[in-house]
């Protein structure tokens, strides 16, 4: 059974490899084809990209050979004849288990050291790419992220593509926003040997600002400027153009991290976190004047002199004799205590104060959910390389007993089964990740919850086939529903 496991195992694998390889291929075509890129580097952008697609490859691989092996041997009776031998299920499942619980455990060294190795490879060499093949980068009819620029072009031609037609170029600013756009008819991509910045010379075209007023009143006049050039450039900095397309950068996401290095920055993203909310919402307080602190009472004001019950009478009857006052400053409305030029000068105050206090907690609500979303990417990330371990397990014990069930080997049913087990578990996962990274649901959740669903449906299977009976038996309900459609007919006929 082990040998037939590992062979259905090692097949499966190489064969899905090689669809998710190609699938790969077309997600990444354009960042490929025609860039003057050799041979060499595109071999190992898909070699390190293997790790990637093992994270994938390897649940469907658990599932697909376990449905394949245990099926082939209901089909072929194996298993009624070990019961007649003596062999339960679970012992005859006891070698796979061991190496199973062992494939778990080399998955989540893949997940928490190759992996990330893997994604830091990927991300130096596209980016390397787009630093000294900056031509490389560019994309025909469709914007593309250069360096703090959008650029669009209609074609590009010439040695090396350097010549660029019909350039659209948005500028960003340090908010992240396109004010500037420049227009010009054709382009050309500049370098000179040794030199690390590239020119971007346009010729015959436009160029629009819009300028950001620093008065809130000037906003409602929406200024802007606008100018015509014969020849504008634009500096670029790159990399030297002989820099190795392999330079590593020092570059850190929750990917590229293993689990020491998630926990250390768990802990300090999330004390930063607090910080930041914090040292805000004490800003935002102060601005408003909410929650003034008391005034502590003056202790010095206090008599020296214990005070008798004569001294409270006294100071009673005085109350009761004192007139009382109207108070003329009473009303409603604390603005009718001001002349009318007064209170349009508070309220326009006021009406300004408030909008700059809700501007900044709309910017700062921005960066708060940015900061948060990082913070929960990393707690994903951190249960995911565990959950990556306990999936091989768990979909083990949900294909074994399904394929034993149905009693069915080959690439017809099986492949159909698993394949639609599969995706449920994979979409599941996908979803539930997505909300987990904008905070609707926790990060562990989220990481947890495709295996969640699987393990009582592995746990549902496995005491099905041990016990012998098939996916869903209906037969006890169908004998109850005829002795009731028979006691109803006894009950007629009488």
């Amino acid at each position: 059974m082990l040998n037939q496991f590992l062979y259905n195992f090692f097949s499966s694998f190489l064969i899905l490899m090689f669809i998710f390889i190609f699938q790969t291929i077309w997600l990444f075509i354009d960042d490929l084809a025609g860039k003057g890129l050799d041979v060499i580097i595109i071999g190992k952008f898909l070699f390190y990209l293997l790790p990637n697609l093992t994270e994938k490859v390897l649940p469907l691989t658990v599932l697909l050979s376990s449905i394949l092996t245990f099926g082939s041997f209901a089909e072929n009776y194996e298993f009624a004849a070990m019961k007649a031998s003596g062999i339960s299920l679970q012992r005859a499942m006891l070698p796979l288990i061991v190496f199973v619980t062992i494939l778990g455990g080399i998955a989540f060294f893949f997940a928490n050291s190759v992996i990330p190795a893997s994604e830091q490879k990927i991300y130096n060499l596209r980016r390397n790419i787009a630093k000294v093949k900056p031509a490389a980068v560019i994309v025909e009819g469709v914007f593309s992220d250069v360096e703090g620029f959008n650029i669009k072009v209609d074609q590009k031609y010439g040695e090396n593509d350097k010549y660029l037609k019909d350039v659209v170029i948005h500028k960003k600013t340090n908010l992240e926003k396109n004010n500037t756009v420049i227009k010009a008819k054709t382009g050309e991509l500049k370098s000179s040997q040794g030199s690390d910045i590239i020119q971007l010379v346009l010729s015959d075209g436009h160029y629009y600002e819009e300028i950001v007023a620093k008065s809130g009143s000037g906003k409602d006049k929406s200024p802007f400027a606008r100018s015509a050039f014969e020849t504008y450039t634009i500096n670029i900095e790159i990399p030297e153009n002989e820099q190795d397309l392999e330079e590593e950068r020092n570059v850190r996401t929750d990917k590229m991290k293993n689990i020491s290095r998630l926990n250390k920055d768990i802990d300090s993203l999330k004390e930063n976190n607090l910080k930041i909310v914090a040292a805000f919402s004490k800003n935002i307080t102060n601005r408003m004047g909410a929650f003034l602190p008391q005034i502590p009472a003056d202790t010095t004001l206090k008599s020296k002199q214990p005070i008798t019950a004569l001294d409270t009478i006294i100071s009673n009857k005085k109350k009761e004799m004192a007139p009382i006052k109207k108070d003329t400053l009473q009303t409603d409305n604390a603005l009718d205590l001001y002349k009318d030029y007064r209170k349009i000068h508070i309220v326009t105050a006021a009406k300004n104060s408030i909008s700059n206090i809700l501007n900044s907690v709309l910017g700062k609500k921005e960066e708060l959910q940015r900061r948060y979303k990082i913070y929960n990417m990393h707690i994903l990330s951190l249960h995911k390389k565990f959950a990556l371990a306990l999936s091989c397990i768990i979909l083990f014990f949900v294909g074994a007993p399904l394929g034993a069930i149905i009693r069915k080997g080959g690439l017809g049913l099986p492949m159909v089964i698993a394949i639609t087990l599969f995706l449920t578990y994979y979409f599941i996962g996908v979803f539930a990740g997505n909300y987990a990274k904008e905070g609707n649901i926790h990060p562990i959740f989220g990481a947890w919850l495709s295996t969640l669903i699987m393990l009582p449906l592995g746990v549902y299977l496995t005491k099905r086939a041990t016990a012998d009976r098939g996916l869903m038996d209906f037969g006890h309900v169908i004998e109850k529903i005829k002795g009731f459609f028979k006691k109803k007919f006894k009950v007629k006929s009488s």
